[in-house]
C-alpha cells in the first residue's frame, strides 16, 4: 500500500489531478470533503467548533462555512485554533478509509488531496507527494471563477498561504497544469504510472 499525498496552491487544479488519479484506479480521498462532514451536525467537531466560535455561525442546516471562514483567516490563532479541531477528526478518518482500502487492496495506491498538507506538517505521513502548480496568474483568475470572489479576497488567501516554489520543494512529483487538460492528464498519467513502479 502505498500513501500517497496530493497538494498544492489556491485553484491550481488539485481536485482535476485527483480525479484522474481515481480514475486511473488510485483511492481518492479529499480532505476538504472529510473536513465538511465533520463540521456537520453530529460531526466529530461541530459542538467544539460552535463553542470555540460562536453559536452566530449557525445556519439551517449547520455552520455557515464562509462566515466561519471569514473569522479566522484573517486572525493566526484563530485558524490554529480550528485547525487544531478539525484536522485531528480528519486525520482519523483519512487513516480508517486507508486502512480499509490496504484490506482489500493491499498494493493498492491512496491518494490523500489536501489543500495545507505540507503547512499543517502532515505531509510527512506519506511515502510520495505530488505537488500541483499553475501560474498566479491563473490561480487568481480559476480562483475568482470558481469561489465568486474579488481578486483582492483571492490575493488575500494567497498571501497566507505558503508560496509553490517552497511547496516544490519538497515534492517528490510536480504537475504543472498550466497547459491543457490533456496536458495535465498526460503528466498524470505518467505519475501514476511512476507510483505503481514505485508500489510494484
Amino acid at each position: 500500500m502505498l500513501k500517497v499525498g496530493l497538494t498544492g496552491g489556491l485553484a491550481c487544479g488539485k481536485s482535476f489531478v485527483g480525479e484522474a488519479l481515481a480514475h486511473c484506479g488510485c483511492l481518492l480521498i479529499q480532505a476538504d470533503q472529510l473536513g465538511h462532514e465533520v463540521l456537520a451536525p453530529g460531526g466529530e467537531a461541530f459542538d467544539a467548533v460552535v463553542r470555540e466560535f460562536g453559536e452566530d455561525l449557525l445556519v439551517e442546516g449547520g455552520i455557515d462555512r464562509r462566515r466561519l471562514a471569514t473569522r479566522v483567516f484573517s486572525n493566526p490563532e484563530a485558524l490554529a485554533r480550528l485547525n487544531a479541531l478539525v484536522h485531528p477528526p480528519v486525520i482519523a478518518r483519512e487513516e480508517k478509509l486507508i486502512a480499509e482500502f490496504a484490506t482489500t487492496q493491499p498494493k493498492g495506491i491512496a491518494v490523500v488531496e489536501g489543500a495545507i498538507l505540507i503547512e499543517t506538517g502532515s505531509y510527512r505521513r506519506f511515502d510520495r507527494l505530488i505537488v500541483v502548480t499553475c501560474t498566479l496568474e491563473q490561480q487568481i483568475q480559476r480562483a475568482m471563477k470558481r469561489d465568486d470572489v474579488t481578486e483582492t479576497e483571492v490575493r488575500a488567501r494567497l498571501s497566507r498561504q505558503m508560496n509553490l516554489e517552497d511547496k516544490r520543494k519538497l515534492a517528490d512529483f510536480v504537475i504543472d497544469t498550466a497547459g491543457s487538460k490533456e496536458d495535465t492528464l498526460h503528466q498524470t498519467c505518467a505519475v501514476y504510472h511512476e507510483l505503481r513502479r514505485i508500489e510494484e
